[in-house]
């Protein structure tokens, strides 16, 4: 095993309650239940000799990627079933070839439950395949102790209020290593071998015996749920596999019984190898989450745009945050609002990144453009009245009443900076969203509310962005009202209506982003050494913005460059078709993964491609 894999070389597992990361070794190396933010079990990604793991690796001296030469006796490859959450590793040596296929049970989504299962079945495939297994569970992010009881077969790990069994189906001959179990398995072409890890609460019944068929029947409903999942997708244009593959991601990290998306599946991972900008992302952000609500309605996939529509209604119903705010900036999937910060200072960090932090304190943050991502999402395609009754619509009336009385505010901002509230740009447009939206909503549905003075609010924003937050000196749309640097989160502002987006101020501001932000198809989000955010360090450049920039380019009309773009970005999502937070200097990606505000932004570009695409060659 390599100590601290890069963060790309990883799949992503898992059963719409919580998930779990694969290393293309072969090593399960994050995973958390009974949420995706519970305390981990597995979490060797944070801590290589302290957050635990479960591997089923090559039993062969050097795994590698770069094929078979030198002293490499075996090489890795993995993939997706096509079309699912079935993650295959495949493990190429001299004496043969063989297959970790890795899966978790979608058994019943949408109902609360303690228990969580990680299929990892074992192939041979051609000649004799050799395969070395440990499983080693650190619990609360590797700070509890764990007993062990074995009798042979199944391997009980009992940690503080859970429990987790290990059945070994087939060939495998487990045996006690301490108080963790391993085990070396042989297989000729044609066997099968599995390990089921089941996890619940500590007085939780244990699994019942099982055998290797039964884990070809769960590989069947796994795959065929996936299948039918995605066949519900309306999407067909020039990068189906891709957009698939995104929809697919996002579909993981929602949590189906309150339908909340979170917005990566790991915490502690860094913008910067080595530096201090290590947050936990897995937890539902307002504004991911609504903005995910169109990326997702556009692919034909209405339940789950309207599940989430429901949530935030909730968050709406339980009369305001703790902060006194009517909403707060994120929260847990359940809607708990309480997300203390904490450091955990045991644990090394990924390549010795620190601190590891779980929990966000960013969640008492004031920022302002939530309430425009919030009634985005609730307006979508004036269906409005599809989720939203009467009762509700008054507290949305009352929302665009207070944001009448509260638009103009100082905040924190889109990006969570910890260097002071500011007059951010970004800010006052969402806000103008919010009330441009109540308005049209209003009067599609001839709803009571109090048109004139929204109107007004909303109109005062756009006068205030259009003189304070257009500079003309740099001839562009601005970070904030009291300087001149640029911010790619107003790649946003053709995309909500806020200016056409062939209006010359745009392409003016495009112009600018290209010359100071953009490097090779690549978009940083501002230049903290400009606009210092309150912390050290640098970052790279962000996915999201990279895609946001497609989507303008070619609403801007410039589709040729807005397409060598968007393929160039492809190349940057991992073998598997999966993008963390941001990308590094030289191509590596960095922070959180994968991130679902990235792949919904993925989406959005290749709508926007295909739609300008099919009009050039319609005009042709």
């Amino acid at each position: 095993m390599l100590p601290y894999p890069p963060i790309a070389e990883h799949g992503l597992i898992g059963d719409l309650q919580t998930c779990a990361l694969v290393s293309s070794e072969g090593v399960l190396d994050w995973f958390c239940s009974p949420r995706f933010d519970a305390p981990s079990i597995f979490a060797s990604l944070l801590d290589d000799s302290r957050g635990g793991y479960f591997a089923i690796t090559a039993d062969a001296s050097a795994v590698s990627d770069d094929g078979p030469a030198g002293n490499a006796e075996a090489v890795s490859h993995q993939l997706y079933l096509a079309d699912t959450a079935v993650l295959v590793t495949r493990f190429l040596s001299p004496e043969g070839v063989g297959e970790v296929i890795d899966f978790m049970p979608v058994r019943d989504p949408h109902t609360v439950t303690d228990r969580h299962q990680v299929v990892r079945v074992m192939r041979g495939v051609r000649g004799t395949a050799r395969f070395s297994l440990a499983c080693r569970p650190r619990f609360d992010y590797g700070r509890a102790r764990h007993d062990l009881a074995f009798d042979g077969v199944t391997a009980r790990f009992d940690g503080p209020g859970i429990t987790a069994y290990l059945q070994a189906l087939g060939p495998v001959d487990l045996e006690a290593d301490g108080a963790d179990v391993r085990a070396s398995v042989t297989l000729a072409e044609g066997e099968r071998a599995a390990v089921l890890l089941t996890v619940c609460d500590a007085d939780g019944a244990p699994p019942p015996a099982a055998n290797v068929q039964d884990t070809t029947e769960e590989f069947n409903d796994v795959r065929d749920f996936w299948h039918a999942w995605i066949s519900r997708s309306t999407y067909r244009g020039r990068w189906q596999q891709m957009v698939n593959r995104s929809a697919i991601t996002i579909k993981l990290m929602t949590y189906a019984p309150t339908g909340a998306p979170i917005a990566a599946a790991t915490m502690g991972l860094p913008e910067q190898e080595g530096g201090e900008r290590n947050w936990d992302y897995r937890y539902t952000w307002v504004r991911d989450a609504s903005l995910s609500v169109r990326a997702m309605r556009a692919l034909g996939f209405t339940d789950e745009a309207n599940a989430f529509r429901s949530w935030l209604l909730r968050r709406l119903r339980d009369g305001g945050a703790p902060n006194g705010e009517p909403l707060q900036i994120m929260y847990r999937v359940d809607g708990d609002p309480y997300l203390t910060e904490e450091t955990l200072d045991h644990l090394e960090g990924w390549r010795g990144s620190r601190p590891v932090r779980s929990g966000n304190g960013a969640a008492d943050q004031l920022q302002m453009d939530i309430y425009g991502e919030a009634v985005y999402a609730l307006a979508q395609a004036g269906q409005v009245s599809n989720v939203i009754g009467y009762d509700d619509w008054l507290r949305c009336v009352a929302l665009l009443d207070w944001l009448c009385d509260n638009w103009d505010r100082p905040d924190e901002g889109i990006w969570e900076t910890r260097g002071g509230q500011k007059d951010f740009t970004y800010s006052r447009l969402m806000c103008w969203v919010a009330l441009d939206r109540g308005i049209r909503q209003a009067v599609a549905t001839a709803r009571p509310g109090d048109l004139a003075r929204w109107t007004a609010a909303r109109d005062a924003i756009l006068n205030q962005v259009m003189t304070l937050g257009w500079s003309e000196e740099r001839q562009a749309f601005v970070q904030e009202y009291d300087n001149t640097v640029l911010d790619a989160s107003l790649l946003l502002m053709p995309l909500v209506g806020f200016i056409t987006p062939k209006d010359p101020r745009w392409l003016s501001t495009l112009d600018a982003m290209e010359t100071e932000l953009v490097s090779d198809s690549l978009v940083y989000r501002y230049d903290p050494a400009a606009s210092p955010d309150g912390l050290q360090g640098s970052e790279g450049t962000f996915s999201l913005c990279s895609f946001l920039h497609v989507y303008a380019l070619a609403k801007a009309g410039r589709v040729h460059q807005a397409r060598y773009s968007f393929d160039k970005m492809l190349t940057y999502a991992n073998h598997v078709g999966l993008f963390a937070e941001e990308v590094g200097l030289t191509g590596e990606q960095l922070g959180n993964f994968p991130q679902a505000f990235t792949h919904l932004a993925l989406i959005t570009a290749a709508l926007a491609l295909d739609s300008e695409l099919d009009q050039a060659v319609g005009a042709a």
